[in-house]
């Protein structure tokens, strides 16, 4: 099994100034899951969106809130904070510290599927 080194990992930008780096999994396909780690500057948000499948994201470092479908109102997120996203249930999550949020994503999946909602106005 290959050792995966964070540094040695090309950083992807996304729109608004966050990156995300992709530990496990490539555009083949080729693993069952993809891994990654998200890094994203105070104000950013994912913007509402969903997955075909299960994702399972972990604060590393940083403050942020989350929403999810059926919830009421945000939930804080920090260090030690796992959120759990049921396949096709709209969610997101926004840096609100004033520092980056750095998180640590799994999807239960071997292509990243993004399903998005901008209408949802988060």
């Amino acid at each position: 099994m290959p050792v995966i080194r964070l540094n040695d990992i090309t950083k992807q930008s996304f729109p608004n100034g966050a990156t995300y780096q992709t530990l496990v999994g490539d555009d083949e396909g080729s693993t069952p899951v993809r891994v990654g780690v998200q890094v994203s500057p105070p104000g950013y948000s994912t913007g509402t969106h969903s997955h075909p499948y299960m994702e399972v994201v972990s604060v590393i470092e940083g403050e942020g809130e989350a929403w999810i479908e059926g919830q009421d109102g945000l939930v804080a997120i920090g260090p030690g904070v796992t959120m759990v996203f049921p396949p096709n249930v709209k969610h997101g999550f926004r840096a609100t510290g004033s520092v980056d949020l750095k998180t640590h994503g799994v999807h239960a999946s071997a292509h990243r599927i993004v399903d998005r909602f901008p209408e949802d106005g988060s």
